[in-house]
């Protein structure tokens, strides 16, 4: 099976994220990146599927963020192919123009089955998902969790949730996008040996692609940073003068009498 991964770097939210000077958009250049969970499952999931059954994974990624190292994790990891997009702006690309850009970068693979995470918590106007297979026509699920060999030749069996944690099984002819919630295993560790590795034999290709960018749908007219409104009362004190100090919180807001 000829696998296509997306991956995509995002905005770590540990680190403080700052406002730019204009206040329309964050401060990228103050911002740390990292790869986005769900994609990281997206690769584990092509993995996994290329061990069970045989096949190529090829790894796609523009180049922004910290983004190498990520490139070269999943060369150590077990991808075949390595694509690193160019791109000519030091900003994120929206959901759909970055869509544009993997549709027109994957058409040439000829893929059976394009894996991506099913969201990044940096997408303002939808989801790239649904966007790249509208790009590629090709059919979409998405929120899945897992995938398996289809019970027939050109299909695949993916595992789809529902709210109320209700999981459905779906047969899913070829070729298709799926976006990944959750691999059949967690993302797996790569020693920084291997990684190290990698970086002295991977290559990777940096095509040229042209794309027709759509323009963004949403135009922000101004961004703030969080205000804190209140503070915790930290309560101290032996069991008993906690639970006390706890009754009378509760009771000055009429939850208790």
């Amino acid at each position: 099976m000829n696998i296509a991964v997306v991956l995509r770097q995002v905005p770590d939210l540990i680190e403080p994220l700052e406002v730019a000077g204009s206040g329309q958009a964050l401060d990228w250049g103050a911002a740390s990146f990292i790869l986005n969970e769900s994609d990281d499952h997206a690769l584990e999931q092509a993995l996994l599927l290329k061990e069970a059954g045989g096949g190529t994974v090829t790894v796609l990624a523009l180049d922004f963020g910290e983004v190498d190292n990520t490139l070269y994790a999943a060369a150590a990891k077990g991808a075949d192919r390595i694509i690193k997009l160019p791109m000519d702006q030091d900003t994120p690309p929206s959901p759909q123009a970055a869509a544009a850009r993997f549709a027109e970068a994957i058409k040439p693979l000829s893929a059976d089955l394009v894996l991506v995470g099913v969201q990044a918590h940096d997408e303002l106007d939808g989801v790239l998902p649904p966007y790249l297979a509208a790009a590629l026509t090709a059919p979409y699920a998405g929120v899945i969790r897992g995938v398996k060999a289809g019970p027939e030749a050109g299909t695949v069996t993916a595992f789809k949730e529902f709210p109320g944690a209700v999981m459905a099984r779906l047969t899913v002819k070829l070729p298709a996008v799926l976006g990944i919630l959750g691999a059949d295993q967690p993302p797996r560790y790569v020693p920084v040996s291997r990684i190290r590795g990698a970086m002295k034999s991977t290559t990777f290709e940096e095509p040229e692609v042209a794309a027709s960018v759509p323009e963004s749908r949403v135009a922000v007219d101004k961004m703030y940073p969080p205000v804190s409104a209140a503070h915790a009362e930290m309560l101290s004190g032996g069991e008993d003068e906690v639970a006390a100090g706890i009754v009378k919180i509760l009771a000055e807001k009429g939850i208790i009498k």
